[in-house]
């Protein structure tokens, strides 16, 4: 059958090429694009896994570079603590110089103050001055801000990470569990001659110092006793006091912790009827206030006690009168006054954590899993060091002229030993510090960044599998559709001729 008005093979024609040049732009914009999905008609379900995975991707990447840049900071930071460390190594030599008093002339220890002095006022500048793109390092900019702090029940809080993540501040409740003591030995005295010891005493004293002899006659009045142990404190680290009403005394440890310990034995043999007999109380019970004979156990030497505590529901770490926590969420050292460490039946003690602290984003979500909080504490001389002193808590501003522990006061005391216990604190605490720095960079930064790295390659890979176009399907493709445009447009030339056939049945 012949008709003109349609010409069916024609429409077929063209429907079929209309196909063909379809393809062919879709070929050829993969292979001009180098990707497979180029909108969503391409893979619906493609392209919402591939753009998923282009978030997560820019995510690591950039992950990879807060971590990179972190590594700088910390860098830098190091660097300038590193300087720190060397002013005060400095410092140890010129005090251990000026102690040598008998041989060393009062102008050598004057010029060897100027020094001292010199090296703490750089390493305030350098407190002051160093910076990482803007941000101050170590003046105290990105230390942790404290509220609350009672310096009647703790005496140093030093807070290294904390997590205020949907939080205006973290409260910080601690509560003492066991007390810290010291080292103790209880001697009680003769009922009927109290006050004094009845026969001669040879007593060996023993402490975390050192140990020495001493011999007092019979007679010897406890309070002679007591200046005599006292006077050696310093060689031993043990001291004496009398308990009231001259019951007896009592030699203990200067420090409080389980490395504090006292030892006290007699070395001469008794004499009949005077025994030379000491006492302690058993470490699992609390410690009265006044002395209870009846709760003790006879004993040669005594041991301390570390502090133990609940910090936010964590068991603390305690040595001495300090503790330290260490959880994700929080992170901090403090050093408790005696007042808290050794009364367990005391109320809990609670400050907060306003704010500060450096946070560090490394993962690819503002998550805290992802994030790191560090505190970077100040490290000018009047910060540095915080040791206890028989004067309390002091830092390194006191070895300058004029201070208490001067080279001239610590001369004039002809005592270098608060000085020194001052300098140890703040050399121990910029190397802790460092080491922290060093730990955070290595275990968590590079660690980080090579996890990342991986990640980044993994995901790409996937992305990459999902989203860009195979160039030689792609290829094969192309051909394929080129041939078929061609072949549709001879088809439909032919189509439109067929309808000229229609003429020879009006000619004939």
């Amino acid at each position: 059958m012949s008709r003109i008005n349609t010409n069916i093979p024609s429409v077929i024609a063209q429907a079929n090429l209309s196909r063909n040049n379809k393809e062919l732009s879709i070929r050829l914009e993969r292979l001009s694009t180098g990707l497979r999905i180029n909108r969503g008609a391409d893979d619906p379900a493609g392209l919402i896994i591939s753009e998923r995975m282009r978030s997560d991707i820019a995510g690591v990447d950039q992950g990879i570079k807060n971590s990179d840049r972190a590594s700088s900071m910390i860098s830098t930071t190091e660097a300038a603590l590193a300087e720190v460390n060397d002013l005060l190594n400095s410092i140890r030599g010129l005090i251990v110089e000026s102690a040598n008093t008998g041989a060393v002339s009062e102008e050598e220890r004057n010029a060897n103050q100027l020094q001292i002095d010199s090296a703490i006022e750089s390493i305030t500048r350098i407190s002051n001055t160093a910076t990482f793109g803007g941000l101050r390092l170590l003046d105290g900019s990105l230390d942790y801000s404290l509220s609350g702090v009672r310096t009647s029940a703790i005496a140093v809080a030093q807070v290294r990470s904390a997590s205020l993540i949907n939080n205006a501040s973290l409260k910080v409740d601690v509560d003492v569990l066991t007390s810290a003591q010291r080292g103790k030995l209880f001697f009680r005295s003769s009922a009927a001659t109290p006050g004094v010891f009845l026969s001669t005493m040879n007593l060996e004293i023993k402490g975390p110092k050192g140990v020495q002899e001493l011999r007092f006659l019979s007679n010897t009045a406890l309070s002679n006793v007591v200046a005599g142990v006292n006077n050696l404190k310093n060689f031993t680290g043990v001291e004496a006091v009398l308990l009231p009403g001259n019951s007896g005394m009592v030699f203990r440890s200067l420090e409080y912790g389980g490395d504090e310990f006292v030892s006290v034995r007699r070395t001469n043999a008794p004499t009949a009827g005077n025994t030379f007999q000491l006492f302690r109380y058993p470490q699992a019970t609390a410690e009265p206030a006044a002395a209870t004979w009846a709760s003790m156990e006879s004993a040669t030497d005594d041991r301390g006690r570390d502090v133990t505590a609940i910090v936010n529901g964590y068991l603390a770490t305690g040595r001495g009168l300090s503790m330290s926590v260490n959880s994700p969420a929080l992170s901090l050292d403090l050093k408790l006054t005696e007042s808290l460490a050794t009364l367990p039946s005391a109320a809990v003690s609670s400050f907060y954590i306003t704010g500060g602290g450096a946070l560090f984003q490394l993962g690819p979500e503002v998550t805290a899993l992802q994030q790191t909080n560090f505190g970077i504490p100040s490290v000018a001389a009047s910060r540095l060091g915080a040791a206890k002193t028989d004067n309390g808590i002091e830092f390194l501003s006191s070895l300058k002229t004029g201070a208490r522990n001067s080279i001239a006061e610590a001369v004039r005391r002809n005592d270098f030993t608060a000085a020194q216990d001052v300098l140890g604190a703040a050399i121990d605490e910029v190397t802790e510090l460092r080491g922290r720095l060093g730990a955070f960079e290595k275990n968590v930064l590079d660690t980080n960044v090579r996890s990342l790295q991986s990640q980044f390659e993994n995901l790409t890979a996937s992305e990459s599998r999902i989203r860009d176009a195979d160039f030689a399907f792609e290829t094969s493709r192309l051909t394929r559709a080129q041939i078929l445009a061609s072949a549709g447009t001879s088809t439909l030339s032919l189509a439109n001729q067929q309808s000229q056939s229609v003429l020879q049945l009006l000619n004939g």
